[in-house]
């Protein structure tokens, strides 16, 4: 398994915010991450990225633990946080050359996955939040690593730079990757999903094929 969280526990003084979670993710799976808002969704990302040590239990990528060894984890890694944070003083070109500097990788497919054309040879601070949020999921995958984790990453994309990152994730998928994606977008799930796992006040209560997301949907 690629993906997997083992007795997961993130407590905070008398709040627990994840419960008991215990999931795994094989090759090729792309798998939805659903729930309502605080049902504890970034918390179980933070953890199995490494961002954030559990208070119990062990999150594993492709079986390295992610807090007895973080690096050799991140090195497998491919990691889009709810909030990218980039170099905004380096273009959009620039910041994936770096990455490519750091990961390897396809510096011209990135740059295609942007979908920037000129813009990128701007500096990052000029850009819309759409334009970063594709910079961040771009120096993600540029390495093609064998797990990609993200976190409510296609929020404010526009429809044609969601198909071409959805395209590029689908392939690698196909190619062996194990793919985590957490979003409210339902519908992009219904196309490109294998599971869906179900996350309320922390715990998971549904790991269940996508066509079990129409019942889902009443559960928000």
């Amino acid at each position: 398994m690629l993906i997997q969280a083992i007795e997961l526990n993130k407590s905070y003084g008398r709040i627990s915010a994840v419960c008991d979670l215990n999931f795994s993710i094989g090759p090729g799976e792309f798998v939805g991450l659903v729930g309502p808002n605080g049902a504890g969704k970034s918390t179980s990302i933070k953890m199995l990225s490494g961002q954030l040590f559990p208070s119990s239990g062990v999150a594993l990528i492709d079986g390295v633990n992610t807090m007895e060894s973080p690096n050799e984890a991140r090195s497998k890694l491919g990691y889009v946080p709810e909030h990218p944070e980039l170099y905004g003083y380096l273009t959009g070109r620039e910041m994936l050359r770096f990455v490519q500097d750091i990961r390897g990788g396809d510096l011209d497919w990135a740059l295609s996955l942007t979908g920037l054309g000129t813009d990128a040879d701007r500096q990052i601070r000029e850009y819309s939040q759409g334009m970063r949020r594709k910079t961040a999921i771009a120096c993600a995958l540029i390495a093609r690593p064998s797990v990609i984790i993200l976190d409510e990453s296609l929020n404010g994309l526009d429809p044609r730079s969601v198909d071409r990152v959805m395209g590029a994730l689908n392939e690698m998928r196909q190619d062996g990757a194990a793919i985590l994606l957490s979003t409210h977008v339902l519908d992009t799930l219904e196309k490109i999903a294998s599971r869906v796992l179900m996350i309320q006040d922390g715990r998971l209560v549904a790991d269940a094929g996508v066509d079990a997301l129409s019942d889902l949907k009443l559960r928000f």
